[in-house]
């Protein structure tokens, strides 16, 4: 496994294998990788020649100066685990190799997308996401990019990144790795100390009741339910939402056909979650 920590290094290994024809699989993350972001690994190794996976906590879309602080930093572990899996390379860079002085910031239209859910309660964040992206499959020039459905909104704002902007790269959304009680792999859960852990599977058990009492009509009880379910389990809510899996436009009622996604944000503590649900 080569680790590159330069763009001119990057850039020299990725056009080597761009004349070699290699087809490269790309795996962008922050770190503290979990055994979701090794799936992805696992998901880019059988589907491409080359897989690089980045390493980079992003300063530009944490609109919280205290998230980006206590964001889990464990580098040597990361690496360990990327060579493990058979990661063939990766990109470990600082913030000004990433975004050289240079460079004017960018701004991305991504319409109702940055407006609500996330974007409603992170302002500047899709930004945010959208330019280290941006600038990343610039870098690597991946055939094809590897997220987990875990960040459903995310991955609905970079596939529009990547048709606004023409970028010849295939997107692939994988099904979020879970644990044993159902609570989604994320980096954030290393920030629970163990009676939150306990309590962050509630988020589960709330998507779990909205799938399986769903019924056609109005939503506003179910979700008034689910909400109230985790307010009285110790978390602040940001938002319970269902919304068409397709566009993420937010439902008021739904037909029994379409299919839907629930999503939920919330904090334990200083810690937010968020989790969601497709349902057919």
């Amino acid at each position: 496994m080569i680790i590159f920590k330069t763009v001119s290094q990057l850039g020299f290994f990725i056009d080597k294998m761009k004349a070699s024809e290699k087809k490269i699989g790309f795996v962008p993350t922050m770190g503290a990788l979990h055994l979701g972001h090794i799936s992805l690994i696992n998901n880019s190794k059988q589907q491409n020649d080359i897989t690089v996976c980045s390493i980079f906590v992003n300063p530009t879309q944490f609109n919280n100066a205290t998230d980006f602080e206590k964001y889990p930093v464990t580098i040597e572990t990361d690496l360990d685990k990327l060579e493990a899996a058979g990661c063939d390379a990766v990109f470990l860079p600082n913030a000004e190799e990433v975004y050289p002085k240079r460079n004017a910031t960018p701004v991305y239209t991504l319409g109702y997308l940055e407006t609500l859910m996330e974007g409603k309660f992170r302002p500047g964040h899709y930004q945010g996401v959208c330019q280290v992206v941006d600038r990343l499959l610039a870098l690597v020039k991946p055939a094809n990019l590897y997220l987990g459905q875990k960040d459903y909104q995310q991955c609905m704002v970079i596939k529009k990144l990547i048709e606004h902007k023409n970028i010849d790269t295939v997107i692939h959304i994988e099904k979020t790795v879970r644990e044993h009680d159902g609570l989604a792999m994320s980096s954030r859960n290393a920030r629970l100390n163990d009676f939150e852990r306990k309590q962050a599977v509630k988020i589960f058990e709330t998507l779990s009741f909205i799938k399986n009492n769903l019924k056609p009509g109005r939503l506003e009880s179910i979700k008034g339910q689910a909400t109230a379910f985790l307010s009285a389990n110790g978390f602040k809510v940001d938002y319970v939402e269902i919304a068409d899996a397709a566009s993420l436009e937010i439902l008021q009622q739904w037909n029994g056909t379409t299919s839907i996604v629930a999503l939920v944000a919330a904090y334990l503590n200083e810690v937010r979650l968020i989790d969601n649900f497709v349902l057919d």
